[in-house]
């Protein structure tokens, strides 16, 4: 056992005698240790039944035979960080947490890890350090948040950040406004639509690293403290078998995920944690792979907000197994997959149909016979952007507008609820990538204010930022290179015509390149906008949001 490094022999005494300072007895420490990695905090509603989780995993470990050891990482709530400085920082919390892992399980000797995540960053943060260390393995996440029901309809947090925009326009009673703030998330969990947290806990079930229902049990519900109990007992076959993190997260298995991220229409962050994971892992993934799976694998969920289904609804229908089930009558996925159960992704699926061809679609009866999200390429981005296909008006699907530049978020929703922004419009938001934000902002509230004025059918919206899994209509993200490693998007100016066709995976900027060269001769790379601490080192060492926004190597 790797722990024997760290309690086995004479010269081990004044380790074992800390041991024992934490309470623990000689047949404790001569069991393997159990790293049970934490994201609890109080003030992610994601996490705030965490512990009942880890309280449930290490009863699960004690019974198979292993000594759980609890430690905790951070976690930032995007909801609570959007549209101020915090939101800068959600992005670089993805390397301290895959860091912070990587200290405390090599220093301390622990033979395996459960990994409890929840919400955005947390997820593939943790993904990230499982492939780093290469210990046996396994994730269970706090769960889905139930949705919120105002007047017999079902909402989630996407009504509220749209309400915003609703009510600024005059389209909405703040008396109203405040209904849905009182009633869109009334429990625990991470955010009730297929937002990036239920995004990547989905993912990592589909990679093979969380048990079937890692994804979709809610936060709620029994079943997921019974999954954690069976979390912690499966470590202890997986440390006994040595089935290790590379042994799942293989190529093949990368080719399974992008393809349930297609079907169930994922949020557009999903592509950057996957690269960054990917990247961990040795294996070679690109922008131009998700194209090719998107172009063959059916659309078959519209969750909120591209869609009126929820977590829960996917949950009864069947969860991603049934997911899986379903595409793999068209043969799209790889049936040989090895997962933390101990079999095969077909030896998973094989008993788990769709329940509900309301919320998963039949492969032969799907939203669209493409993928839920879609690279685009053009002149504006060299590397590539992308976006949620899935929650695109069919309106905007191919359009073309003149540009409004702004070189911040702010400015940006300024302009919108002011109400300067027309019809027709392509908005265009840059210095907000992962080096110039610093941090690549997720930008909910432009794109909700947009829908909730009801523009989402008529203005398109660009930036080398990000977007929330909630975001819906025609926005664009990821645009790399980024303004500040002066790409194109650095010299769009007001007025220039841009280009939108998302059929045919197209971002161009309407401008001679001639023109463009001239512009370029005057562009200056601007200063890092964060001096000091974290951010000034992460905007050193940051690279494209095409790479998954991975550090240099």
């Amino acid at each position: 056992m790797k722990s024997d490094m760290a309690k086995v022999g004479l010269e081990k005494a004044p380790h074992r005698s800390l041991f024992k300072a934490l309470g623990l007895t000689d047949e404790e420490i001569s069991r393997p240790l159990i790293g049970v990695v934490n994201s609890k905090n109080d003030i992610v509603p994601g996490h705030i039944n965490l512990d009942k989780i880890a309280a449930a995993v290490k009863t699960g470990i004690s019974m198979a035979g292993g000594t759980p050891i609890e430690f905790q990482t951070i976690g930032v709530c995007d909801g609570i960080a959007m549209n101020h400085i915090g939101m800068k920082y959600s992005l670089g919390s993805r390397e301290l947490i895959a860091d912070s892992v990587e200290i405390m399980a090599t220093a301390h000797a622990f033979d395996a890890l459960v990994f409890i995540p929840n919400c955005d960053k947390v997820v593939p943060g943790m993904l990230m350090a499982a492939a780093r260390l290469n210990l046996p393995s396994v994730f269970i996440s706090g769960g889905p948040m139930l949705a919120g029901i105002v007047e017999g309809k079902k909402l989630s947090l996407t009504q509220v950040f749209e309400g915003v925009g609703s009510a600024a326009a005059g389209g909405m009673k703040v008396e109203d406004l405040s209904c849905l703030e009182e009633s869109a998330c009334p429990t625990c969990g991470s955010c009730s639509g297929m937002f990036t947290a239920n995004s990547m806990n989905c993912l990592t079930e589909a990679l093979g690293m969380g048990l079937p229902g890692n994804g979709t049990i809610p936060a709620v519900y029994s079943e997921r403290i019974r999954l954690a109990k069976q979390a912690g007992m499966k470590i202890m076959e997986l440390l006994e078998k040595d089935i290790r993190p590379l042994d799942i997260m293989t190529p093949e298995a990368f080719v399974n995920a992008i393809n349930l991220d297609m079907a169930i229409g994922c949020s557009t962050n999903s592509v950057l944690h996957l690269l960054a994971i990917a990247s961990e892992c040795g294996v070679d993934i690109d922008l131009d792979l998700f194209n090719r799976i998107s172009a063959l694998t059916p659309n078959l969920c519209r969750l909120s907000p591209a869609g009126p289904h929820h977590m829960e609804d996917l949950y009864r229908a069947g969860g991603v197994q049934a997911l899986y089930n379903e595409i793999n009558k068209k043969a799209l996925i790889n049936p040989a997959c090895l997962t933390v159960t101990g079999k095969t992704v077909g030896e998973n699926i094989a008993n788990n149909p769709v329940l509900d061809y309301e919320v998963i679609r039949s492969v032969d009866d799907p939203y669209s016979s493409s993928g839920g999200l879609a690279m685009l390429f053009g002149n504006l981005a060299l590397e590539g952007a992308v976006v949620k296909r899935s929650a695109v008006a069919e309106e905007m699907m191919r359009h073309e507008g003149p540009a409004r530049v702004f070189d911040s978020e702010e400015a940006a929703v300024e302009a919108i609820l002011a109400k300067d922004i027309n019809a027709g419009d392509v908005i265009v938001i840059r210095y907000e990538g992962p080096r110039g934000g610093p941090g690549m902002r997720e930008m909910l509230t432009p794109t909700s204010a947009i829908a909730g004025m009801g523009l989402d059918k008529d203005v398109a919206l660009i930036t080398d930022g990000r977007f929330s899994g909630a975001t819906r209509g025609a926005s664009i993200g990821h645009v790399s290179p980024e303004a500040a490693a002066g790409g194109v998007i650095a010299l769009v100016e007001e007025g220039d015509l841009i280009r939108i066709d998302i059929p045919d995976l197209r971002l161009e900027l309407l401008v001679e390149d001639k023109i463009l060269e001239e512009r370029k001769k005057g562009w200056q790379e601007p200063e890092t906008k964060i001096k000091t601490g974290y951010m000034k080192r992460y905007a050193q060492m940051v690279q494209s949001a095409s790479t998954g926004a991975i550090f240099k190597r």
